[in-house]
């Protein structure tokens, strides 16, 4: 049974902490915490009773961590993996991998170079709801797919996330934050993506904060808040995708794929669930399709839970580095064909993820 270490006790990590002691308790074993505010990380070794290391070098040198659970802010990513992979323990980053495409190369390469794994964020696409539209499009229920889209827009995090500020720095922005979820659905349904090209935005220089925790503050924004890309996938499928913090309301789906018999309603993929709905060639209504059976609820830590398992099992996990880095690389890769008004060549390599 690996032991885990969690890194960064911040709005993100009672879920994880709670499912990994919870529903994955009986696989894995939660055994230690750290935060640069030792406080949270001494309270949250309290309630969960695990070990609190007031510093990140003591944690990932402990004997007793063999995987190293990483949900520090983005801009972090990249000195807490490398620090847990010097130290030869397995890392499993939260979204994105890291902010750069260099850092993600360096942390694969020496992932590599030590003999350990990395895993990262999202994991939803292994819940129920998303293994019943890959199992749908599999079995031929809407035929060959030919397109997609998706769209994730909201009016940003300021008004409800206590420290919404690194949303507007790099690695974050709609692209960085809630894309990886988007586009690892995507590609665990229809594979990996061979081109990108895109037109994104700053639309305001300044964003307010009107939460109740820094009501008032004002952010510079310094990375794109609407950004439209077209993906153009290895197996010929045209996706489209629109991400934004630019807009109060809309009626758009999550994600749809069109196929040549049918389409499939695909559910929020920040989410374990459903609903999960498909339209074939002359039906007149949309048909409600029960899911698999597996995981429904909110099931973060399922995705390093099943990393753990492959690696007592001596097999390939399914959220891999690599595919983080596909997705990581996608993203950098829409930013730069608008800059650069062209189409950008994918140069990373992914397979299909596994299904569970």
């Amino acid at each position: 049974m690996q032991r885990i270490g969690v890194a960064g006790i911040g709005n993100i990590s009672k879920i994880y902490l709670d499912n990994l002691t919870g529903m994955f308790g009986k696989r894995v074993k939660l055994t230690a915490v750290t935060d640069v505010a030792f406080q949270r990380a001494e309270k949250a070794a309290a309630d969960y009773k695990v070990k609190e290391f007031k510093s990140l070098d003591e944690m990932v040198n402990s004997p007793d961590v063999d995987i190293v659970l990483n949900i520090t802010p983005p801009k972090f990513h990249f000195d807490v993996a490398q620090a847990a992979l010097m130290a030869g323990k397995h890392i499993y980053n939260e979204k994105p991998i890291c902010t750069t495409r260099e850092e993600a190369e360096e942390l694969l390469n020496l992932a590599e170079e030590k003999g350990v794994r990395i895993g990262g964020a999202p994991d939803t696409f292994l819940g129920a709801g998303l293994q019943t539209c890959r199992k749908l499009i599999d079995d031929g229920w809407i035929g060959t797919p030919v397109a997609a889209t998706a769209f994730i827009m909201n009016h940003g995090p300021e008004h409800w996330h206590p420290a919404p500020d690194f949303f507007y720095k790099e690695g974050g922005g709609p692209m960085f934050d809630m894309g990886p979820y988007y586009i690892t659905a995507l590609i665990s349904l229809l594979g990996p993506v061979a081109r990108v090209c895109g037109s994104a935005r700053i639309s305001t220089p300044t964003r307010k904060i009107t939460n109740q925790y820094q009501p008032g503050k004002t952010i510079n924004v310094e990375v794109p808040t609407h950004i439209a890309g077209v993906l153009d996938f290895k197996n010929g499928v045209v996706g489209t995708l629109i991400t934004s913090f630019d807009v109060y309301s809309h009626s758009m789906p999550s994600i749809e794929i069109y196929g040549t018999e049918g389409t499939l309603k695909v559910p929020d993929p920040n989410t374990f669930g459903g609903p999960v709905q498909i339209r074939r060639f002359r039906e007149e209504e949309w048909t409600k399709i029960p899911l698999l059976k597996g995981f429904p609820e909110n099931s973060r830590g399922l995705g390093i839970t099943e990393m753990a398992l492959a690696i007592d099992d001596d097999r390939p996990h399914i959220a891999s580095g690599n595919l983080t880095y596909h997705v990581l690389d996608i993203m950098h890769s829409i930013h730069e064909a608008s800059a650069k008004s062209r189409y950008v060549k994918i140069k990373s390599k992914c397979k299909r993820p596994a299904t569970l």
